[in-house]
């Protein structure tokens, strides 16, 4: 292979569209390109992934005979790429987490890999194994399975056992942990400032345990650690972190891609090229660089012209391709086939999605409740629903047509919805408290996407429970955390995510027709521990 052939194996790309576009072919046929990240952008329906998976596939080999690596973020619950109904969406980490079921954890999985590979992706970057043991955390929460080491380990290692026995490789990510955080590495610098003893003891613990599990592939986090390097450069970038920790005394040899290098974290402080240097030097095999052409094409160019100039031993990038080569071999990326005829027949079977189901019926956690459950079937009942309409880094609008109150109206007789926004306007608000007048029961769902919930949801939750003669009930649908803005409210429940079958497990523990069986994941307060569970008052 010439250097251009190496170093392009090392570079994951993304583009736009729906079918091949100039860009991701160029990069493909100028460039060498790897492989390849999907997007919401690129997903519709399974034929047409796919498609696009055979089409690219198809395209790299009139150039090359070594496959693409087509990569994902398909974690499950709130951060999934794909949520076709066609295909079975898997519960998130953090309510899994709350099952302690580690045999549900392990088919959530094989599920979630099996229906990958079948859409011709070949790499998961999941599971997230981050301890989140920061309430504060604005962007891991709900990704992780927890605040304890020993359950992310141990959820997090059959995860990646269920993912690769599917034919997937699996990710463990973001080295070396991104649980302890207050900032979004999407958007600027993020710190864990503990000392050597505490990081091995609990933020390594589930990587040493991935390793163990054979993890395929591990990513950074672009996160500083002062402990290990004392410069200002987050992980990935640095040469004590990935190839002193990870690769020397960790004993890893697996293959380490970075996160985004257009996340604001990298880009903003050092450059998205400059960053890719760097972050070979420091010991990365694969560079992520997800959204811009320009960017892309700058940064391999980057790569390249540091070889040439001594600055990056190619002795170095020939390892690197080594390991890639491996990995491709050893997950068979070279295996494509196109779509057939019943082929929409491989996804969201019924003995899959009853998995799913057992999963969210054993994730609702019920934190505390006065003698409110389960709710009056015959007595007209309001559920005011947030609703996502702003896109993040992680989260992306859903139109979700089966919502709480859908569920409800299953086995109540007079359920209405109100919708609000996450970030409820002042007038949203007013108009949310008013509707609910006259009501004896409401139900609230919160929906908290970031570190604290939105200071109009919880104007909502506590105007109404001022209420006297009202039976107010309130469920967190994502960072469970939200009780602690309105901590006395009478009975509260945390589901992790607003996924339709979730919901579905939701409804029927409200109504009543199953327990709430799931224990907490987190510590919510004092009085709300990690394992914490309670049980109904009426």
């Amino acid at each position: 292979m010439s250097l251009a052939e190496k170093v392009g194996q090392m570079f994951v790309c993304g583009f736009e569209g729906y079918v091949p576009n100039d860009d991701i072919k160029a990069l493909i046929s100028n460039y060498h390109l790897g492989g390849i990240i999907y997007f919401r952008r690129n997903v519709r329906e399974v034929g047409q992934i796919a498609g696009l998976s055979y089409d690219l596939q198809k395209w790299n080999e009139e150039q090359s005979d070594i496959p693409l690596l087509i990569s994902i973020d398909q974690e499950g619950g709130m951060v999934a790429r794909i949520d076709s109904d066609e295909v079975t969406l898997v519960p998130g980490n953090m309510a899994i987490g709350a099952t302690r079921n580690i045999d549900l954890a392990y088919e959530a999985a094989r599920i979630c890999g099996l229906e990958l590979r079948d859409l011709g992706i070949n790499v998961n970057f999941a599971p997230s194994v981050d301890v989140n043991n920061n309430a504060l955390n604005p962007v891991i929460g709900v990704r992780s399975y927890g605040e304890r080491a020993d359950l992310v380990a141990e959820m997090g290692a059959v995860a990646i056992r269920g993912l690769q026995e599917a034919g997937i490789a699996a990710t463990a990510k973001h080295f070396p942990g991104h649980g302890d955080t207050e900032s979004d590495t999407h958007y600027g610098l993020a710190e864990v400032p503990h000392e050597r003893e505490r990081l091995f003891n609990l933020e390594l613990v589930p990587f040493k345990r991935a390793i163990e599990e054979g993890v395929d592939a591990i990513m950074t986090a672009h996160v500083m650690f002062p402990a290990f390097e004392p410069a200002s450069k987050p992980a990935t970038l640095s040469r004590h972190v990935l190839t002193d920790l990870l690769r020397g005394e960790l004993k890893y040899n697996g293959v380490i891609i970075t996160d985004c290098m257009e996340m604001h974290a990298i880009s903003k402080h050092f450059g998205v090229a400059e960053g890719a240097v760097m972050a070979v030097e420091a010991g990365a095999d694969l560079v992520l660089v997800s959204h811009t052409f320009e960017s892309q094409v700058a940064s391999i160019e980057a790569v390249i012209a540091a070889v040439e100039s001594g600055r990056v031993p190619e002795a170095q990038i020939d390892e690197s391709v080594k390991r890639i080569m491996e990995l491709k071999r050893k997950r068979q990326m070279d295996r494509f086939s196109r779509v057939t005829a019943d082929f929409a027949s491989r996804f969201g079977t019924t003995a899959r999605k009853d998995i799913v189901r057992q999963i969210c019926e054993q994730s609702v956690t019920l934190v505390k409740d006065d003698g409110q459950l389960p709710l009056d079937k015959n007595e007209p009942t309001i559920v005011i629903w947030p609703e996502v309409k702003e896109r993040t880094e992680v989260d992306e609008p859903v139109e979700q047509r089966y919502t709480l109150a859908a569920a409800l109206s299953e086995s109540m007789a007079n359920v209405q919805e109100l919708r609000i926004g996450t970030n409820p306007e002042p007038e949203e608000v007013r108009n949310a408290i008013e509707a609910c007048a006259g009501y004896k029961q409401i139900v609230v769902a919160t929906y908290n996407a970031v570190s604290t919930l939105h200071e109009g949801q919880v104007e909502i939750v506590r105007e109404l429970a001022a209420r006297s003669g009202v039976k107010l009930v309130v469920a967190s649908t994502r960072n469970p955390y939200d009780l602690n803005q309105f901590p006395d409210i009478a009975t509260y429940l945390c589901c992790y995510e607003n996924r339709p079958m979730t919901m579905a497990a939701l409804g029927k523990v409200l109504a009543g027709a199953i327990p709430a069986r799931g224990k907490l994941p987190v510590a919510i307060a004092a009085e709300y521990p990690f394992g914490h569970s309670a049980t109904l008052q009426s």
